[in-house]
C-alpha cells in the first residue's frame, strides 16, 4: 500500500505531478523540473522529506552503541546538536544505509535514515542495540522539510522567534537547534542538505507541517520536487543509497573513505574489510564522468575502460552545466581512455573529480 506525507494534499493542490518513490506517493515536479533546480541553485526552494525517518537511541551506553553501528567516529560529537554524516555497515563490510547521527545529550542521540531502507534499518539497530540497552524509537509524529539555495537560510530564520535568529545565523554546517516558530511551532532545524547549496532540514510536528510549508511558500521559497533534487545532489556529487551503493559496495567503493575512521581500539561492524581496503586497496572505485557530446548517461550503461567494464550508476542530464554527467563504478586503478556504450556506440567520456557543482558554479576542468 502507498505510504502518504502529511504534505500530499498540499502538492495536489500545488498541480505536483506525484508518483512512486520507495513505496511513498511523492512530488516529482510541480511543473518545470528545471527551474527548480535553478530556483534551488539561485535563490530557495524546498522539498518534503517527510518520509525520511527519525529514530531516537537513548540510553546510558548510546555512544557506545554508536562506536560499533557505524564507520564514522562519533567521538567527534561532543557539543549538543553537532552531527555527522556516516555509513551503518554489514560485517562484510557492505554499506546497509547511509544516515545522519546528531548528538543531543550523552544519553541521547538523533539519527535520520533513507526512506527506503526504514524497515530494515530499524530492524538492524535494533538488533545491534540490545547488547548495549539502547531504546530504539521511531517517530512517525514528526514532518521534514528540507529548504535549500543561497537564501534559504534567511528565509527560515525570518520565520523563527526572535530570540533564537542570532542562534540560528551562526549555526555552523553539520550541526542543529531546536527552537521555535514565532507562532510558537516546537522546530528541529540542522544545517544539512542534499543538494551542494546551504540550508536547513527542519523537522517539525507532523500537525504544524502544512502551515510550516506553506508560511515558507508565502516567503518566496519554491516547491521542488524528486527530480530535482535528484539532479542537484548529482552534480553536489552526493550518493544516493540504492543506486550508487548497497550491501555489496563498501565505502571506499563508494568514494566515502572520508566518512570512515580507523580509529584505534574501536570495533565496528566491517571494519576488517575496511582495514584490508585501506591497505591493499579496493577492487573497483566511483568516478566521475562528463560526456561533451549530445545526450544523456543513464544507470546500467557499460562503461569501457583500461581495466575492463564498470557501469553507470547515477546519470542525468545537468541543468547546471548543459551536458550530460554521471557516477560510474569501474574497476581499480587509472581507467584511461574512458567510452560508455550507448544503443552500441561506444561514446567518450572524460573522467572528472566530483562534485561537479559547488556553489552553483561548475569544478575547474568541468
Amino acid at each position: 500500500m502507498t505510504q502518504k506525507t502529511v504534505l500530499n494534499d498540499t502538492h495536489r493542490a500545488m498541480g505536483a505531478k506525484m508518483v512512486d518513490f520507495g513505496g511513498w506517493d511523492m512530488p516529482i515536479h510541480y511543473g518545470s523540473q528545471i527551474d527548480e533546480h535553478h530556483d534551488v541553485r539561485r535563490d530557495a526552494g524546498m522539498f518534503d522529506v517527510s518520509h525520511m525517518t527519525v529514530v531516537d537511541l537513548t540510553g546510558e551506553r548510546v555512544r557506545d552503541f554508536l562506536r560499533k553501528l557505524v564507520a564514522n567516529s562519533v567521538d567527534k560529537l561532543q557539543k549538543p546538536g553537532k552531527a555527522l554524516y556516516t555509513c551503518m555497515l554489514t560485517p562484510e563490510g557492505g554499506v546497509i544505509d547511509d544516515l545522519i547521527v546528531y548528538y543531543m545529550r550523552e544519553d541521547w542521540f538523533r539519527l535520520v535514515v533513507n526512506a527506503a531502507t526504514r524497515d530494515k534499518d530499524i530492524a538492524w539497530i535494533t538488533v545491534q542495540a540490545a547488547a548495549f540497552d539502547v531504546q530504539v524509537v521511531e517517530r512517525p509524529e514528526f514532518g521534514m522539510i528540507a529548504v535549500q539555495g543561497p537564501n534559504a537560510r534567511d528565509k527560515v530564520i525570518a520565520l523563527l522567534e526572535e530570540a533564537d535568529r542570532a542562534k540560528a545565523a551562526k549555526l555552523g554546517r553539520f550541526a542543529a537547534l531546536e527552537t521555535r516558530t514565532v507562532d510558537g511551532v516546537p522546530l528541529f532545524v540542522a544545517r544539512t542538505g542534499y543538494t551542494g547549496e546551504d540550508g536547513f532540514e527542519v523537522i517539525v510536528p507532523e500537525a504544524d507541517t502544512v502551515a510550516l510549508w506553506n508560511a515558507l511558500a508565502a516567503a518566496g521559497v519554491k516547491p521542488a520536487g524528486l527530480g530535482a533534487r535528484d539532479t542537484l545532489r548529482l552534480e553536489a556529487g552526493m550518493n544516493l543509497y540504492g543506486q550508487d551503493m548497497d550491501e555489496t559496495v563498501s565505502p571506499y567503493e563508494a568514494a566515502l573513505a572520508w566518512t570512515v575512521a580507523l580509529d584505534e581500539g574501536r570495533d565496528f561492524n566491517g571494519r576488517r574489510t575496511l582495514e584490508e581496503q585501506a591497505v591493499d586497496g579496493a577492487p573497483r572505485q566511483m568516478i566521475g564522468l562528463v560526456m561533451d557530446e549530445k545526450g544523456v548517461l543513464r544507470h546500467g550503461q557499460r562503461v569501457v575502460t583500461d581495466n575492463g567494464d564498470g557501469e553507470i550508476l547515477s546519470g542525468t542530464f545537468s541543468p547546471t552545466l548543459g551536458k550530460a554527467i554521471a557516477f560510474a563504478r569501474v574497476p581499480a586503478g587509472a581507467p584511461g581512455d574512458v567510452r560508455v556504450d550507448i544503443r552500441g556506440r561506444e561514446v567518450p567520456v572524460r573522467v572528472v573529480k566530483f562534485p561537479f557543482v559547488r556553489e552553483g558554479k561548475a569544478q575547474d576542468g568541468i
